[in-house]
């Protein structure tokens, strides 16, 4: 089938219903707003809805958008950063998972590239799990990045190139705008605790907010629009080489899979949290 667009806010809600005839998958991806350097302070959540598109793509699911306010962390001192409570934001997500599943979506994926996300990502996965019974999918993209693809970086300009062909996927080159100020490679003001802050996973350890605008983050200098393409170039093959290291039809595939090995779980052990909503469905 092809769609004219995967991206379910641009559907007709006649798209969508044919979609769910066939297929049960959807994409979330979970952003953030906040100091970014000189970039955009909506990065985080167009490299997530970028990767979002090139996956569902790769595995005939759909896109959900528009989640672009959820906890921002350490960028909390900057004025443009908009910061939504990890409590909020589990309780949040978790209402529009329940909706999905009610719509149909019972392979939904949750995907964010802002570090702090999985405080809010993993939480709501393994409640709703508990919950329904359905085991819906939490990828850290931060994650994959580092344990799949460490190779095709060439050096941190390869890192913010994503960013910027994210932008590019996204119809929003212009967005990214043409400045060399934010270009440096001085040490984060916080870096001193650097030993602490490693004990638990990313920003899980303990509470702190950056001390300088510039600790959140570098940017390439891009004088003019021919580095800008270059890098646009870049980061468009990088997204598309993880992706395909991604193997999302194995992936979809195994959630079904799990799907059906929990239910053999829960008859064989009915106390476990989600026996109740398995029997309730059979």
């Amino acid at each position: 089938m092809n769609l004219r667009t995967r991206i379910l806010p641009r559907m007709l809600n006649s798209e969508v219903e044919e979609y769910l005839t066939r297929n049960d998958i959807i994409i979330v991806p979970v952003g953030t707003v906040e100091l970014h350097g000189g970039l955009p302070l909506d990065s985080e959540t167009v490299i997530s809805e970028a990767f979002a598109l090139k996956m569902a793509e790769a595995c005939d699911g759909l896109v959900l958008t528009g989640l672009p306010y959820f906890y921002a962390g350490a960028t909390a001192s900057g004025r443009g950063t908009v910061q939504v409570s990890i409590r909020q934001g589990i309780d949040y997500l978790g209402a529009i998972a329940r909706s999905l599943l009610r719509q149909g979506f019972k392979r939904q994926i949750y995907i964010s590239f802002h570090g702090p996300a999985h405080m809010t990502c993993s939480p709501m996965v393994r409640d709703f799990f508990d919950e329904t019974g359905v085991p819906i999918l939490y990828m850290d993209l931060t994650m994959q990045m580092m344990q799949s693809a460490r190779d095709l970086f060439k050096s941190m300009d390869s890192f913010h190139a994503i960013t910027v062909g994210a932008y590019d996927m996204m119809g929003r080159l212009s967005d990214v705008p043409l400045t060399t100020e934010y270009h440096h490679n001085d040490p984060q003001s916080c870096a001193p605790f650097n030993d602490i802050f490693a004990l638990a996973y990313q920003s899980a350890a303990i509470g702190y907010c950056f001390g300088d605008h510039k600790d959140h983050m570098s940017t390439p200098a891009i004088p003019d629009e021919a580095v800008r393409a270059a890098l646009a170039d870049e980061g468009r093959e990088l997204i598309q080489a993880l992706v395909s290291r991604m193997d999302m039809p194995h992936v979809v595939d195994q959630m079904r899979n799990l799907e059906a090995y929990n239910i053999e779980v829960a008859k064989k052990f009915p106390w476990v949290p989600h026996a109740g909503a398995v029997s309730s469905d059979s």
